[in-house]
């Protein structure tokens, strides 16, 4: 073989290799472009909407308007929720707020006399029952009393004071016999005095 067919040989090999690498730089770029280009797949008709840091479906032929109109409906019913929260709120303090009033309107009360108590006239009224328990009329009284608590006035106090024992009282009021209710102001001194009152509802009669 001539030095001449030997150069010809010696440069079709190198121009095949270089045609080979070049072939296979361009295929492998190709690939790559291909992996930093992901295709998004969209549903035929329906578009996508940047929405803060989210993308949200867009119907074909709507219009970003819309989409605003959209997002402001759901806030307001946020802000409708939050409002029907206060109102409930306001409710609930409202029924608290009645309570404590039909509270303070208690009814009036049947309790032993002692001296302090009779104060409480200066707000109400006070009722002494001058009362025996021998007394059949007087059981008759204090039980009908005692079984209708709740229909006793509010502001009204009835003191039971034990006719036997409370000699002083008596005398300071003029009670001779059991049965006897006085009426006093604050500071003790007598406002009405009557006895034989059969029920509550007669003793309540009588308060001036």
């Amino acid at each position: 073989m001539s030095t001449q067919s030997i150069l010809v040989g010696v440069v079709l090999v190198i121009l095949l290799a270089g045609g080979a690498v070049f072939f296979g730089m361009s295929g492998s770029t190709q690939v790559q472009n291909s992996a930093e280009t992901p295709t998004e797949v969209l549903q035929p008709g329906v578009g996508t909407v940047e929405q803060g840091d989210a993308k949200m479906p867009k119907n074909e032929g709507e219009s970003d308007g819309a989409m605003m109109e959209k997002k402001d409906s759901a806030m307001s019913g946020e802000d409708g929720s939050m409002m029907k929260k206060d109102d409930s709120m306001m409710m609930g303090d409202a029924m608290m707020e009645k309570g404590s009033g039909a509270e303070m309107s208690h009814s009036g009360s049947y309790e032993a006399y002692s001296p302090e108590k009779i104060a409480r006239a200066g707000t109400g009224d006070v009722v002494l029952f001058f009362r025996a328990s021998w007394c059949p009329t007087c059981k008759a009284v204090d039980a009908d009393i005692r079984n209708n608590l709740s229909a006793i006035p509010g502001g009204v106090t009835i003191l039971d004071v034990n006719y036997d024992t409370e000699t002083a009282l008596k005398q300071k009021y003029g009670v001779t016999y059991q049965h006897t209710f006085v009426q006093v102001d604050a500071s003790g001194k007598q406002i009405a005095k009557w006895s034989a009152s059969p029920t509550l509802a007669a003793l309540i009669q009588n308060i001036q």
